[in-house]
């Protein structure tokens, strides 16, 4: 089998119906994540960007409640077994691309972790050519409903051998 090309790409899109399956959604995600992934999520306010990353929280089995990071740009999740820390980014509110998230070191912290960052597009990339993109959509405007579409993108050869479809079981 020949190795995958540096820009592989494989992409999975998931219906989600709720803010549990959402979180179970994270759960199963970190069953396939490892040290070294970098995982980006976009998505509207409200989407479930942190729910999902609770989800993953729950599911690496670090310490502390993952809430939003938004007003400490970063947090720092240790693990409590023998599984990689959790550092959650919140880049809503930082302007500049790569230049100003040097200043949280992900690039250091990237190698032994996993990075979730929330609003990282134009931001993060330079971080590696391997990482996983998540796109949740919502309906927007005045209404109650929770139906999400999922799109989970895995560029690079570190994911073009991950089975995202199964995320959906």
């Amino acid at each position: 089998m020949e190795a995958a090309a540096p820009h592989s790409r494989v992409e999975t899109r998931l219906t989600v119906t709720s803010p549990d399956q959402m979180r179970e959604l994270g759960r199963r995600l970190a069953e396939v994540v490892r040290a070294g992934d970098l995982v980006m999520l976009s998505g509207e306010l409200g989407a479930g960007k942190t729910t999902l990353t609770r989800g993953l929280g729950e599911g690496l089995g670090v310490r502390g409640a993952v809430t939003s990071p938004t007003f400490v740009i970063a947090r720092v999740h240790p693990s409590l077994g023998d599984g990689p820390p959790l550092v959650h980014v919140d880049a809503y509110r930082l302007g500049g691309g790569l230049d100003e998230m040097e200043d949280l070191d992900l690039d250091v912290s990237l190698p032994e972790s996993v990075v979730v960052v929330e609003w990282g597009e134009g931001k993060v990339e330079e971080l590696t050519e391997e990482r996983l993109q998540v796109v949740i959509h919502r309906a927007v405007g005045d209404t109650t409903d929770e139906v999400r579409r999922v799109t989970l993108t895995g560029l690079g050869a570190r994911w073009a051998s991950v089975d995202l479809d199964a995320l959906g079981a």
